[in-house]
């Protein structure tokens, strides 16, 4: 079969090779998907510039998601047929005409099911589900922060939020992304190339507080926002984007851990603050089942038209390089998705 392997770290010209490699089989409790699309993540864009850890050795098949048609069934699935059409999350391989996926990730699409958005419901909609509902669960009301709130997860997060009619601030790099977040529903949209974010939330605010943030960037920005909570507050860190743009250094890494501060639990105790992590690849690895959960309410809820993903762009696999750098350059809105032919 055809996969996008990578095979070297650094520039998306020069990182990946399409190679013939050896279909995989499905394990037990497995299935096999004859991959027609693929999303894309930032952790991708983090694991070909050699900066997540918990990317395979090279060369190696990078991907979280894929819909497509199932090819074979492990032995110990019987809730799917051969040819049914899928979503599927998987754990690395998803560059792949097939993929092997666990059953407890895969979830039946209708024939006129939107693929690329299918896509966006894998890892960007269950994340943001595991975060918003799960790991903490946003009321009615609640001040929310959502950092990055145009790109795939930030556009789910608040579009959830939005549904729990909470008070939203949204922040995005870009004068474009401002008239996107207020379609979306967000009541404060923030550009954190021309202000301080934390400045323009607190002005925002008067004397009231934030109840939830959710980070996706990390270091310095996480203890700005931390700064923002009241009391019973929580933020949800699931990435550390600030890590992307340096050079990956050893002074690169002490500044990115020094910029998120030193957390004491009795300073949280005392101001009764919560800091929550979120890393789908362990939740996967380790409650599947968590994962099997989000997954059906993140599909009922895009079926009643609660959720609805934005597509930014679908390209053919021979341009993986152009979408890996337009997510890179973050320059996108919503999810990027490549197709087989």
């Amino acid at each position: 079969m055809k996969a996008v392997v990578l095979v070297r770290e650094g520039q998306a010209d020069q990182a990946f090779e399409l190679r013939d490699i050896p279909k995989p089989s499905p394990a037990s409790h497995e299935v096999l998907i004859k991959v027609s699309h693929f999303g894309l993540n930032f952790a991708d864009v983090m694991s070909r510039n050699g900066k997540y850890n918990d990317r395979p050795e090279l060369p190696c098949v990078l991907g979280y998601e894929v819909v497509g048609t199932i090819e074979a069934l492990g032995s110990d699935v019987s809730s799917f047929s051969i040819g049914d059409r899928v979503v599927s999350l998987v754990q690395f391989g998803g560059y792949a005409e097939y993929a092997a996926a666990n059953s407890q990730g895969v979830l039946k699409l209708g024939d006129n099911e939107d693929a690329a958005e299918a896509t966006a419901l894998a890892t960007q909609y269950c994340t943001a589900w595991l975060s918003a509902c799960m790991m903490i669960n946003l009321r009615k009301g609640d001040r929310v922060l959502i950092h990055a709130a145009a790109g795939g997860v930030g556009t789910a997060l608040v579009q959830i939020a939005k549904w729990k009619e909470c008070e939203i601030f949204g922040t995005a790099s870009q004068p474009d992304k401002m008239d996107y977040l207020r379609e979306q529903g967000v009541d404060h949209p923030i550009n954190y190339k021309e202000s301080r974010f934390e400045e323009e939330v607190q002005n925002l605010l008067g004397d009231k507080r934030l109840d939830a943030v959710f980070d996706p960037v990390g270091g310095a920005n996480f203890k700005r926002s931390l700064k923002l909570l009241g009391s019973g507050g929580r933020i949800v860190t699931f990435g550390a984007s600030d890590w992307a743009s340096s050079k990956g250094s050893f002074i690169d890494k002490l500044r990115l851990a020094f910029g998120f501060g030193f957390l004491h639990p009795i300073a949280l105790l005392m101001k009764s603050k919560s800091v929550i992590g979120v890393n789908m690849l362990r939740i996967g690895e380790n409650r599947p089942d968590y994962v099997k959960a989000a997954f059906e309410e993140v599909m009922v809820h895009y079926r009643n038209g609660t959720l609805k993903p934005t597509i930014d762009s679908v390209h053919h696999v021979e341009d993986i390089q152009k979408a890996h750098e337009l997510l890179e350059n973050r320059s996108t809105k919503g999810k990027v998705v490549v197709r087989w032919n």
